[in-house]
């Protein structure tokens, strides 16, 4: 008796775990998925580099959305795709200002604690011929004092001519995209493969 009991509860608690799952799971199935510019649409620091395994491992619970200071977590809604409720940010409306408090409520592996400096959320890139500063259309130098890395970052051009150069140790915030007063926003986080320097094609 004690048995079947014991069983029958079992399959109720199962059920019932199913069941709270199911809206989760429709939603990401249900929701089309569109054309996401990557500069776009980063990943909090210390999200897992293998983007599937990042939706595989979010359960979408909102956490890291609630507890950031800056409020720039955002989640994916009905364009998600299968990425549905799995957070991310903007940098062209809110950066990041990698104070880590995302990586400490996340419940699962999705977000992990990371040193500020070894935080990989890709890497700024100038377009040399749209800065104002290298143009010759003015001093600037907004990227450079907003950097929470300081110099590791960001830096002006030898001898100081205003002209910022991203360093290696830039992390990829997207603090410098915020601030940027182009509106064409000639510096954006891309992939570290695409390097630091925009490059142009000569047709």
């Amino acid at each position: 008796m004690r048995r079947r009991s014991f069983l029958q509860r079992l399959v109720y608690s199962t059920s019932v775990v199913a069941a709270g799952a199911i809206p989760f799971a429709l939603s990401r199935l249900l929701a089309p998925a569109e054309l996401l510019l990557a500069r776009r649409h980063l990943r909090p620091p210390g999200a897992l580099k293998n983007d599937g395994a990042f939706v595989a491992a979010c359960i979408g619970c909102g956490l890291c959305g609630e507890v950031c200071p800056p409020r720039c977590i955002q989640f994916h809604r009905r364009d998600g795709g299968t990425q549905v409720n799995t957070p991310y940010i903007n940098p062209e409306e809110k950066a990041c200002t990698l104070c880590g408090k995302c990586t400490e409520v996340c419940p699962t592996d999705a977000l992990n604690p990371v040193e500020r400096e070894k935080v990989d959320m890709g890497v700024a890139q100038i377009d040399r011929s749209a800065c104002y500063p290298w143009v010759d259309r003015g001093i600037c130098g907004a990227c450079v004092s907003i950097c929470p890395l300081g110099d590791q970052g960001i830096d002006f051009k030898q001898w100081n001519q205003y002209q910022p150069v991203i360093q290696q140790g830039c992390v990829g915030c997207g603090l410098c995209v915020e601030v940027c007063p182009h509106p064409s926003l000639p510096i954006g986080i891309v992939g570290r493969s695409q390097g630091r320097v925009m490059g142009h094609t000569v047709s």
